[in-house]
């Protein structure tokens, strides 16, 4: 059995409105967390994430009653997601620009196991053993130059091009949901770090390891990545938003 500590950051930074959202929840063995990075001018970048991150939270609940994980489930969720913001778009003219990113990340603590899926360029971080690794790939045009050999990670951060999609929900066409294929094993002490472009774009991932190495519990991770964040006073700074959560496998 895993228990689960979980923590979440909603931040404006220098933007006077934020365009983030995101949740957690639990039915019964399984949990989850989604958050959403969403865009297109004249606030309705907020009204795109708000409806993502409540589509898939309440398809991931409808889907945890069955009581285990399904990377099908988990897609069709996204998928769905884009399907409703679509018809959104398409019953306005003054949303048609609107789109969002998503990560989600859902968990079986009972067979210790999970899945995760994202669109777009908001990340899924995995600490283990002191160490993070992004468990996503950016669905970006530097990703693409840094897959490609023409950029490196390091010039990539500050790359004029840098936010530019690839792909979002939101659109006529049909999205690629990146989820994995299996269930995922977990381990003992694992933590996850769900986050969007103003958090990640900030801090490194030695930084988030860093942390998380130094904190007892998700909400002293994330406070403690929040003031590196805050200290940078950085005057473009994106909104920075993120949900941290701790595992620990009961004795």
């Amino acid at each position: 059995m895993i228990d689960i500590d979980i923590a979440s950051c909603l931040q404006t930074g220098s933007r006077d409105h934020n365009e983030d959202d995101l949740r957690s929840g639990h039915a019964g063995l399984l949990s989850w967390a989604v958050l959403s990075d969403g865009a297109g001018g004249h606030r309705r970048g907020d009204e795109a994430s708000r409806l993502v991150v409540a589509t898939i939270d309440e398809r991931l609940a409808q889907a945890s009653l069955g009581g285990h994980l399904q990377a099908v489930a988990l897609a069709a969720a996204v998928e769905c997601a884009h399907g409703r913001l679509s018809d959104a778009q398409a019953g306005s003219a003054g949303r048609q620009r609107m789109h969002a990113t998503v990560v989600a990340l859902w968990i079986d603590r009972g067979r210790g196991e999970a899945l995760w899926a994202h669109v777009g360029d908001s990340r899924l971080y995995r600490v283990r053993d002191g160490r993070a690794e992004a468990l996503t790939r950016d669905d970006s045009v530097v990703q693409q130059m840094v897959d490609a050999g023409f950029l490196t990670p390091q010039a990539a951060r500050h790359h004029p091009r840098k936010n530019q999609l690839l792909s979002a929900l939101g659109g006529a066409e049909p999205v690629e949901v990146h989820v994995t294929a299996q269930a995922q094993p977990l381990h003992d002490g694992d933590a996850f770090l769900l986050c969007s472009d103003g958090w990640w774009d900030t801090l490194e991932a030695e930084a988030i390891a860093r942390s998380c190495r130094a904190s007892a519990d998700a909400a002293r991770w994330l406070a403690a990545m929040r003031d590196d964040i805050a200290a940078q006073a950085l005057a473009t700074q994106d909104n920075f938003s993120a949900v941290a959560l701790r595992l620990r496998r009961r004795r």
